[in-house]
């Protein structure tokens, strides 16, 4: 696979360039497509010692260029604008060439180590980072025992720590020792391109460091089965859940100042129970038989406190009542089901076949719809008692919670289903917050899905932004209250319950 490098040497630069260039087009070319599995090993190491050399070279000559201002006969001001324009390069690119360029000047040693292959263009940067703040003297020698050690086999670990231990020490011995830590040095910087992405680059002081892998590592972790991010993708997503945690906790300056949010729980059936309360139901029905209106509690009032109160009324979805409802109607229409008291009597009734079970299950479902919308609402029974039996500021008008197709999520909205979720929904399980979701139509505002409590659902940034934006998975809600989020492909299906069982034959 390999020539005879000693009789490839170069007579001139021009050659020497020409040489390079047809290697690496053979290396490009079919030719490379053909290398054994066995090789491709060899080949990455040659690769990885033919870059050492190429950025040594590459600095050396633009040591050369920058300090004969070479690039002012071609009427640019810097070495880097002239990378920028002669090679279409990124000037934030050309200027991190000009950076290391420089900073391998004052590395003379780990510069020819370089240039001989013996380290990585990546362990080379290392060591000159690890040694910067020593002094000239001090510095070559303590990259000498460096390069030696790398020579011997040292892993990256333990060359690591030598340069801790020669810090340290010329640390000890300096008579202000507190005078340069590097603190002055730590910068991010956030370079936006096409399409509103970024490059986010920096260096970052130690107790950075700590706190930022901190966060990193606890939000970035993986979320369950249908989670196939790489380490750096979690990571990425991390950065951002974190930052739009601290824009929903309020501590971003210029979004605080809002109240305390405070959820005071009113179950329905205990309102109920209240006195007064059968008159205000009484009233409240004939008003609905009557003419159309609604029943005004006591004025609203705001509390004065540090807390801005919101009063749920909440209660459970009873189907037994449901069932006496369609018994009633049943009734008096003169039908009956199977099973009921008239099946059994064999009594008289004008239909000529009893209620079936599906059909029976369609009505269930469409009472219980209208009997939730009879309930709540402005104008429902749990409004009224809440309004009519309480005192400020647990009396204040009911906010709506099922406007139609909307572009934005109402607060009442919103704190309803945060209130019923409690943490991300996601059917495969996720136990991230309420504080860390996001309120999602099942069905897409795009497609003209409704904004209301029963047709929205929490979901954590991950499975909102990625799963079902990104890659596409739907989440299907189902009459019982049940869901399941479908893969792309349809071949992972996560659900909430055990699959349905198949029909008994």
């Amino acid at each position: 696979m390999c020539g005879d490098a000693q009789g490839a040497s170069a007579g001139s630069i021009a050659e020497a360039l020409r040489m390079m260039h047809a290697g690496l087009d053979y290396l490009n070319g079919p030719a490379g497509a053909w290398v054994e599995a066995a090789a491709l090993g060899d080949v990455l190491v040659s690769l990885g010692e033919s870059r050492a050399k190429l950025t040594a070279a590459h600095a050396a000559f633009l040591r050369r260029f920058d300090a004969a201002d070479a690039h002012d006969a071609d009427g640019y001001p810097t070495s880097a604008s002239w990378l920028a324009a002669r090679t279409r390069m990124t000037l934030r690119d050309a200027r991190a060439d000009v950076k290391r360029m420089r900073r391998l000047g004052e590395h003379p040693g780990i510069g020819e180590a370089l240039a001989a292959g013996r380290i990585s263009e990546s362990l080379g940067r290392a060591m000159a980072e690890w040694t910067r703040q020593l002094p000239d003297e001090l510095r070559g020698q303590t990259e000498q025992v460096l390069l030696d050690a790398a020579a011997a086999g040292a892993d990256l670990q333990d060359l690591a720590t030598i340069a801790a231990y020669a810090l340290e020490k010329w640390r000890s011995q300096r008579p202000d020792p507190d005078d340069d830590d590097g603190f002055d040095d730590r910068y991010v910087q956030v370079g936006v391109t096409f399409g509103g992405a970024a490059c986010l680059r920096g260096g970052l002081a130690p107790e950075c460091a700590a706190a930022v892998r901190a966060v990193l590592e606890s939000l970035g972790k993986k979320r369950g089965p249908e989670d196939h991010r790489t380490e750096g993708q979690r990571f990425h997503d991390a950065l951002q859940e974190g930052c739009e945690l601290l824009i929903r906790a309020r501590m971003v300056p210029g979004r605080a100042g809002a109240d305390t949010q405070v959820a005071v729980h009113i179950p329905l059936s205990q309102l109920r129970q209240m006195p007064g309360a059968s008159e205000l139901e009484a009233a409240l029905l004939a008003a609905r038989a009557g003419e159309p209106g609604y029943l005004a509690g006591k004025d609203a009032e705001v509390a004065a406190c540090d807390a801005m109160i919101v009063p749920v009324v909440t209660g459970h979805a009873d189907m037994a009542v449901i069932d006496q409802i369609i018994d009633l109607a049943l009734s008096a229409a003169g039908w009956h089901h199977p099973g009921s008291d008239a099946d059994a009597a064999g009594g008289e009734h004008p239909a000529p076949r009893p209620l079936s079970a599906q059909a029976r299950a369609a009505l269930r479902y469409a009472i219980a719809r209208l009997a939730l919308d009879f309930v709540s609402g402005p104008n429902g029974i749990a409004a009224a008692l809440r309004t009519g039996l309480l005192q400020p500021p647990f009396n204040t008008p009911s906010l709506p919670l099922d406007i139609g197709c909307s572009a934005t999520i109402p607060a009442g909205i919103r704190r309803a289903v945060m209130l019923r979720d409690r943490h991300c929904a996601w059917p495969g399980g996720c136990d991230r917050p309420a504080s860390a979701c996001d309120v999602h139509h099942l069905v897409h505002k795009s497609d003209g899905g409704p904004t209301s409590v029963t047709s929205c659902a929490l979901y954590c940034q991950f499975h909102h932004d990625i799963c079902i934006h990104r890659w596409g998975w739907q989440v299907i809600l189902h009459p019982d209250g049940t869901s399941e989020a479908r893969s792309p492909d349809g071949r992972q299906i996560l659900r909430t319950h055990a699959p349905p069982r198949a029909p008994a034959a």
